[in-house]
């Protein structure tokens, strides 16, 4: 890894209560700025006598992209539209077999090999699924946007400052190109959270001034190495446990609090001050550990906790307190200080990694145009704030990873880089076991 690399009153405070149909959603995101402008959808077909039938492509078919293509499956019963899988791709060929027999892919359609998002893309797809490791994301998405593809992409988007910024001007181009665009950051289409939002929104515990959010678990999976194994596919096989494809886990995992953090406060933090380290790990080259200051500004601070080591408690979640009352992140029985906050209801599924793909569907079909791309990039600097502060014992700043040229953090990125990995020759190996150590990096 180098540089480059109150008392509060007793009145009653009632937000408006009214069950939003899924079409009035899209529409109050397009209000609100969420959306870009949009054109019809161009590749899917339909008919007065048929419901619009979309071709769908994954590119990484691991156990996250099966289980966004059977979300989008269901999603498409919800959206009243209809989905072909016609194209997957994977380095390895178990998950591309596992996914085409899941998922009736013809077997010329099934792509092995870190080159086969191009193929994917070839074979004429309306709508991708971007589910690799997060380091491959930014050349991923770029690819999609150039042949016109409404995508679908999971968080997070990048594991470096360089990566981010291309998906920010990535962002751009598909909102000029009419496309859609939805992040697997779920909990921004759960209903919980949308309640909380608009509650929020309305003054229901004033101004957010603090709070702390958090995802403190076990370790996740470790997959050894093969013998005769090449660099290129461990790091695929075992992206969770490096950096360098998976970000560690504040980036990869912790960003969703991070996320409602962000959402619910209306910015991102300005700069991040940090600790962290590694004490139990015995693969990758993750922190095990961290504990980050985010400043928002205008007096206002979250502390954000993360930690995976096995035997220790587990507490996800996030809890902000406002000038005028607090609350649980998610929960329809939120703490308003005592008083009666009547939240509003959504008719969506009951599942968000669904109901996100509803929106997408729905959004192309409704010409709604729906583009997450900077919201999920902003969260995903703002945990790399804290990653790189943690690593370095430095305060990181919000534009010195997006708009300081002169700051050194600015073109820190990591090796190897996800071009590297369709080269002829082998990827660079990360040291293994050895992680940074603050006032060095």
């Amino acid at each position: 890894m180098s540089k480059q690399m109150k008392q509060v009153p007793d009145s009653e405070i009632s937000v408006n209560a009214n069950v939003y149909d899924r079409r009035h959603f899209i529409k109050s995101l397009v209000a609100a700025g969420a959306a870009i402008s949009v054109l019809p959808a161009a590749g899917f077909a339909a008919n007065a006598s048929s419901r619009p039938t979309f071709r769908v492509g994954a590119v990484g078919v691991g156990g996250r992209g099966r289980g966004a293509m059977a979300n989008m499956r269901e999603a498409a019963e919800v959206a009243g539209v209809e989905v072909k899988f016609v194209a997957v791709a994977d380095p390895q060929e178990s998950a591309v077999e596992e996914a085409g027999n899941q998922f009736d892919v013809p077997a010329e359609y099934r792509f092995v090999g870190f080159d086969g998002y191009r193929k994917v893309l070839d074979a004429g797809v309306d709508v991708v699924i971007l589910a690799t490791p997060p380091s491959f994301r930014p050349l991923h998405f770029e690819a999609a946007v150039e042949a016109g593809c409404h995508c679908f992409i999971e968080k997070p988007v990048a594991v470096d400052p360089p990566g981010a910024r291309r998906m920010y001007a990535t962002g751009e181009e598909a909102g000029r190109k009419g496309l859609s665009v939805v992040a697997g950051t779920q909990r921004r289409h759960t209903n919980g959270y949308l309640a909380q939002r608009d509650a929020i929104r309305d003054g229901a515990i004033g101004d957010i001034v603090g709070g702390k959010v958090m995802w403190c678990q076990n370790r996740l999976w470790v997959r050894n190495r093969r013998e005769g194994e090449s660099n290129a596919m461990y790091l695929a096989r075992n992206w969770v446990n490096f950096l360098e494809v998976g970000g560690d886990h504040i980036v990869e995992q912790h960003m969703h609090n991070i996320d409602v953090a962000n959402w619910f406060i209306g910015r991102t933090p300005s700069m991040a001050l940090g600790f962290g380290g590694r004490a139990r790990r015995q693969s990758g080259n993750l922190y095990d550990f961290f504990s980050v200051d985010f400043d928002y500004g205008d007096n206002c601070s979250i502390h954000s906790m993360c930690r995976q080591m096995n035997g220790t408690y587990t507490r996800v979640g996030e809890w902000l307190t406002g000038t005028e009352g607090a609350l649980v992140g998610g929960s329809r029985v939120s703490r308003f200080d005592g008083r009666s906050v009547d939240l509003p209801e959504y008719d969506l599924h009951p599942n968000g990694q669904v109901q996100e793909l509803v929106h997408l569907l729905e959004s192309i079909v409704n010409e709604e145009g729906l583009n997450e791309t900077r919201d999920v990039t902003d969260s995903t600097v703002s945990a790399l704030m804290g990653c790189l502060s943690a690593y370095s014992g430095s305060i990181v700043r919000f534009i010195d990873l997006t708009e300081r040229e002169d700051s050194e953090w600015y073109d820190w990125k990591v090796n190897p880089v996800a071009e590297d990995f369709e080269k002829d020759e082998d990827v660079y190996m990360p040291e293994e076991e050895v992680a940074p150590v603050p006032g060095t990096v």
